[in-house]
């Protein structure tokens, strides 16, 4: 354990106070002239943040360091307080968790996304017109029923939702260490499966193997005719987020990517939520039981990366009336909101804008502007200022009064 974590752990200490971290994925944005020069958290009605902000500590995140931009994965676990730069954890490993795949030391696992190919091999929709569940899960069935065995590899074809899946090659001795097939634009093929080193060398001609028999399976469609892999990991260990901080955490979200994070941080995952409104009911449900609640909001994320500032704006609202007004009923000594990072309307992207922050407690210092409100430009202006995710956890601990004095 890196010496950072060892110093929080041990000053750590068990309380009866609660914590609720909501993290709004992908919240962050920049301004849009034809929205009147605002982002989407600037423009929409969400009077239960409006008020926390003019109680709290306002500031801006970097989830990984200024001018990186970060995948979904590296930004949770920077939230969570693990380093994402010495804790390299793939999204296949992260979805095959969350759908609760059984994973073995011989296992490297790959997310994909169902894509569309013109007739050239270039990628022309990278998540295929975004396909229903029904039809992927279909599809994932029908490639695993042709593919069980690859160069003595045994394959695993799982779906996880919409056009998201995950596949899982299991033989001794091979490494997870490529990078994605995935070129993250239009108009180009898909990237060759290179190794980056000895051990993943049979991983990438399985890899390759794999992708042209998934073409040959799927060829004849006008859509969702092949498929991109990303995030290839073999099965790691993180340290027990319970341990570390002497809590007792629960997991809320939709997507199975975000379960199978707080999985591999020993979270407690709650399962079958699908909307927000069930995700609030599951905090409420379950306020009794545990200390620290995660609850995890996709779809402001999805709105960005389709470019659709009006359905970013609404998902925010809802959140707010759903998840941040249960959070307030409760009363929990502190109630944080933040994101993962930023993805832009105007980008139709991750980026690397940092991210806004709300942390309300007693011990909260909020601003003495008037007409305080949760959004990227007040944050900047907030009492916190601009700091890394890593210190985040300490932050909350400390404002639930569940971090002891370091020195004499």
């Amino acid at each position: 354990m890196e010496k950072r974590l060892e110093v929080i752990s041990e000053l750590a200490q068990k309380t009866e106070s609660k914590i609720v971290l909501v993290v709004f994925d992908g919240l962050g944005d920049i301004p849009i002239a034809e929205f009147d020069g605002k982002t989407p958290l600037e423009s929409a009605k969400k009077p239960n943040m409006t008020s926390l902000a003019r109680s709290s500590s306002l500031g801006l995140m970097d989830p990984i360091a200024p001018g990186i931009t970060p995948g979904s994965g590296p930004g949770h676990l920077g939230i969570f307080g693990y380093d994402p730069l010495k804790n390299e954890i793939g999204r296949g490993l992260i979805e095959g968790l969350g759908i609760g795949f059984e994973f073995t030391e011989e296992d490297v696992a790959a997310r994909f996304n169902f894509a569309t190919m013109d007739s050239s091999g270039a990628i022309i929709d990278r998540r295929a017109g975004r396909i229903e569940s029904n039809e992927a899960a279909l599809l994932c069935g029908a490639i695993q029923e042709k593919i069980k065995e690859i160069d003595g590899a045994k394959v695993f074809v799982r779906h996880v939702k919409e056009h998201r899946g995950v596949v899982v090659f299991r033989k001794k001795g091979i490494g997870g260490n490529l990078p994605d097939t995935d070129p993250q634009k239009t108009g180009i093929p898909q990237l060759e499966p290179i190794p980056l080193d000895e051990k993943s060398k049979p991983t990438a001609e399985i890899t390759k193997k794999f992708i042209y028999q998934v073409n040959a399976i799927l060829s004849g469609r006008n859509y969702a005719n092949t498929l991109l892999l990303r995030g290839f990991s073999s099965n790691i260990e993180l340290p027990s987020f319970e341990r570390l901080y002497k809590l007792k955490p629960c997991a809320i979200a939709t997507y199975p990517m975000y379960k199978g994070l707080a999985k591999l941080a020993g979270m407690r995952v709650v399962q079958g939520c699908n909307t927000l409104e069930e995700e609030a009911k599951a905090l409420e449900e379950n306020w009794e039981n545990f200390d620290f609640f995660f609850v995890h909001i996709k779809k402001t994320d999805s709105a960005g990366e389709d470019g659709n500032w009006d359905a970013k704006k609404k998902v925010i609202e809802e959140g707010d009336r759903t998840i941040v007004s249960t959070a307030l009923k409760k009363k929990p000594e502190v109630i944080c909101i933040t994101a993962d990072h930023s993805t832009p309307c105007k980008l139709k992207s991750h980026s690397w804008h940092p991210v806004p922050v709300l942390i309300h407690s007693p011990a909260s210092i909020p601003s003495d502007e008037s007409n305080i409100d949760f959004s990227e430009r007040q944050c900047a202006r907030g009492t916190l200022g601009r700091f890394n995710a890593l210190d985040l956890m300490p932050l909350l601990l400390s404002n639930a009064g569940k971090l002891a004095k370091f020195g004499a």
